[in-house]
């Protein structure tokens, strides 16, 4: 049987597809816009049919767009085979992939991935007010480090009193004199301020307690499944209470209050007058609570430099929950939601390969026209010759495919035969074998290759 040329074949099955191309076409277009619908539907502000019907027409825009665009690539781009006109076309091809891409393709994401993405924005935000809750309480609690110094040195002046009064240890004479009066006064001032700081733990345990709910409700909000809208309206009313959560927690901080009372300590002391009754009681009375000074001092400076050290430590930011719609979320967190994009510009760009396919089948199909060149230049006058020639072999019994008989025998060319409209008479033809009959008619006289590249217009040979 004998096979049809491949660019024939070729050519046969475009046709066929044809059909099936446009329906294609017409099918990406359409998720297209409905997808592009959706993601639009999130942007736009107005009554409910004011944006229905935006949103209608610009998806309907954006799905007849792309079916024009990719029509007028699927039949202009296989047929253009110059280099430049080609790459002018890819170029332009580009350039509409590019718009496509900016009308349409991050819609569609939106729409693919838009609930999720702000799940994501809600749950980043969620961290983000955790750590502030952390860092306020953890800078609230360093406060009460200052505590134990607080009452050890309360308890050290409160005990140096009750040696005093007890048994005279500071001036050798006991009784309740002017030491015992500053001393008590010490560990009175003392015993306050670890009060004041003792206060302020029940209070900083309090506003965690509340900001740690506030947390509890918005993780809940973020994970529970339902319409995104509702939920972020709810997160957003929790992140402001729990804003002023922690912008409470951040004003208990009390070591400022504690550097204040320390150096109120020193720069306050007042040390009542000696009363001893003898010259010799009252100098020990000056010494000892010159002592005392001393004492106070070096207290006052340990508990400036650690509450300085509190004071160092960054203050929280105050932070701010920013409600996105679905499309800036995608676009905020697009690299969390990868197979999302490529589906979604997929879908708009996908009949790029549809062209490079009847490209390269047309290029392919060019290439396979190019074999019958020569016979498409062929005049009547040869195509009549030749098959008289190949008439004349069949005759003869000549195996056309296998060459005239005699190995390696190249038969001279001989005259062109006579023409077939002019017989010699019967009675003039010599008689003649098989033998010489088969010698004649095996000669076959070669077209010349000049008359076949010869032009259509020399019009047909004299016969």
């Amino acid at each position: 049987m004998q096979l049809k040329p491949n660019a024939y074949r070729l050519n046969e099955t475009v046709k066929g597809v044809e059909t099936m191309t446009r329906f294609a076409l017409a099918v990406l277009a359409l998720a297209s816009g409905v997808y592009t619908y959706l993601g639009v539907r999130g942007l736009l502000d107005g009554s409910a049919n004011f944006v229905f019907f935006a949103a209608i027409i610009y998806s309907a825009a954006v799905s007849v767009a792309i079916y024009a665009f990719w029509s007028f690539m699927l039949r202009f781009v296989p047929l253009v085979t110059l280099g430049v006109q080609r790459i002018a076309l890819f170029l332009t091809m580009a350039i509409g992939c590019v718009m496509i891409m900016a009308m349409s393709s991050w819609l569609n994401a939106a729409a693919l991935a838009g609930s999720a993405a702000l799940e994501q924005h809600m749950a980043v935000t969620l961290q983000g007010y955790a750590e502030d809750l952390d860092n306020a309480h953890a800078n609230a609690l360093a406060s009460q480090s200052l505590l134990p110094d607080v009452q050890r040195a309360a308890e050290r002046f409160a005990g140096l009193a009750a040696d005093e009064r007890e048994t005279g240890a500071l001036t050798g004479t006991q009784g309740s004199g002017s030491v015992v009066q500053l001393l008590t006064q010490m560990s009175t001032q003392m015993t306050q301020l670890g009060a004041t700081i003792t206060g302020n733990r029940d209070e900083v345990a309090t506003l965690f307690e509340e900001g740690s709910t506030r947390l509890a409700s918005m993780r809940e909000l973020v994970s529970t499944p339902g319409t995104i809208e509702p939920r972020s309206d709810g997160f957003q009313t929790e992140a402001v209470q729990l804003s002023a959560v922690i912008a409470a927690l951040q004003q208990t901080d009390i070591a400022a209050s504690v550097k204040r009372a320390a150096a109120d300590l020193s720069a306050g002391f007042i040390a009542p007058v000696a009363n001893g009754q003898s010259a010799d009681l009252a100098n020990r009375q000056d010494q000892v609570m010159e002592t005392v000074r001393a004492s106070v001092a070096a207290q006052s400076a340990a508990l400036s430099t650690a509450a300085d050290e509190i004071l160092a430590t960054p203050a929280v930011q105050q932070r701010r929950f920013v409600p996105l719609s679905s499309a800036e979320s995608v676009l905020r967190y697009w690299s969390d939601f990868i197979p999302s994009w490529a589906g979604a510009i997929s879908i708009d760009l996908l009949p790029v390969v549809l062209v490079l396919v009847l490209m390269i089948v047309n290029d392919a199909m060019r290439q396979e026209s190019l074999s019958l060149a020569e016979a498409e230049n062929i005049t009547a006058a040869e195509m009549l010759r030749a098959m008289a020639l190949f008439r004349q072999m069949e005759a003869a019994g000549i195996d056309v495919a296998a060459g005239p008989p005699g190995a390696g025998s190249v038969p001279e060319p001989l005259p062109d035969p006579a023409p077939a409209a002019e017989p010699a008479p019967a009675e003039a033809a010599p008689p003649a074998g098989p033998a010489s009959t088969t010698v004649t008619e095996a000669v076959v006289t070669p077209i010349d290759a000049a008359q076949r590249t010869r032009a259509r217009t020399e019009g047909p040979r004299p016969t």
